[in-house]
């Protein structure tokens, strides 16, 4: 029965685009942070497709929250099961800060714009609470603090915690207090935000390691240092630059001589570049890929490079 009915479910690619969202590529030809990059309007959305939540690391969640904020874009995860325990449907959970949502509830979500109202956390299931909307109820139904919180069956404390925003309420206690003032006061989560109060992530250490290994990267990130060079490894492409005054970003990707999957990788590139609307650019020893479309900076010719408006050129 449940084979059958994930069989019948939409493709996310489908569900994105019948949403009207633009779509790019899969990404696979390597290790990715994020399968798709989808837009819609002025919103961008990293999305990764985990089917156990526990696959998706730490270094995953690292280097998507900063991809995202270098792009401005929001990310979560589509998952169906932590290790062998399904996901529940129309519920959010959190992988190292990422939001997580079951497929049926991605759905409901991007096609018919119902959010889910219940957080899974280590201590249960829980609610956000609109404390403005608690009080304002309380107040039209002439209720003081202490007479509401005796009719919903909560302390005064409890009840002065939920109007002032600094408590989560249990899934039972949001119901009863959905039924004793008859007004909705659960918040929907909109997994298209960017979590709140999450850490700033820092990947400096990362992307030390990666320029070491790379002396392309590294000749890219001394030349533009002036710039914001974002370095990244779990996507198809390796660098973003950020030009704020020009109002622009370039994608780029660094090849090797040995790699086998660049024409597909290219691909990838030039597919998410244009749907969060950025330059693209390959940095590249000798190959060149069969697909014409990406402007190609050579090894040798890196060097001939002074400053940054020589790569806005070529882009």
């Amino acid at each position: 029965m449940f084979q059958r009915e994930r069989e019948e479910e939409k493709t996310p690619e489908a569900v994105l685009k019948e949403a009207g969202f633009s779509v790019s590529e899969k990404c696979s030809s390597r290790h990715s942070c994020f399968d798709y990059a989808a837009r819609k309007g002025e919103n961008v959305v990293f999305i990764k497709f985990q089917m156990d939540i526990d696959g998706f690391s730490f270094d995953d969640s690292q280097e998507l929250r900063l991809l995202s904020e270098c792009i401005s874009a929001a990310y979560f995860l589509v998952s169906e099961r932590t290790r062998e325990k399904p996901l529940e449907d129309d519920t959010v959970y959190r992988r190292y800060e990422v939001f997580a949502v079951t497929p049926k509830t991605f759905e409901n979500i991007v096609l018919h714009k119902i959010y889910p109202l219940i957080q899974a956390g280590p201590g249960g299931y829980y609610v956000e609470i609109d404390g403005e909307t608690i009080k304002r109820r309380r107040q039209e139904l002439g209720l003081s603090a202490g007479e509401a919180a005796e009719m919903i069956g909560i302390s005064r404390r409890t009840l002065y915690g939920y109007e002032r925003g600094m408590a989560k309420a249990s899934v039972a206690a949001a119901y009863n207090l959905i039924y004793a003032l008859g007004a909705p006061v659960a918040k929907p989560i909109n997994v298209f935000d960017k979590p709140k109060n999450q850490r700033k992530c820092s990947l400096l250490r990362t992307a030390g390691n990666v320029i070491a290994k790379n002396k392309l990267l590294a000749r890219i990130c001394s030349k533009f240092s002036r710039s914001r060079v974002t370095m990244v490894k779990r996507a198809p492409f390796d660098f973003v630059i950020t030009i704020p005054e020009e109002k622009m970003k370039i994608v780029g990707g660094v090849a090797s001589d040995r790699e086998r999957t660049l024409n597909r990788r290219v691909e990838e590139i030039l597919s998410v570049s244009r749907v969060i609307k950025a330059r693209p650019i390959l940095i590249t020893e000798k190959q060149k890929p069969t697909n014409k479309d990406i402007p190609c900076i050579y090894r040798d010719d890196l060097s001939k490079i002074r400053k940054l408006e020589d790569i806005i050129c070529m882009v």
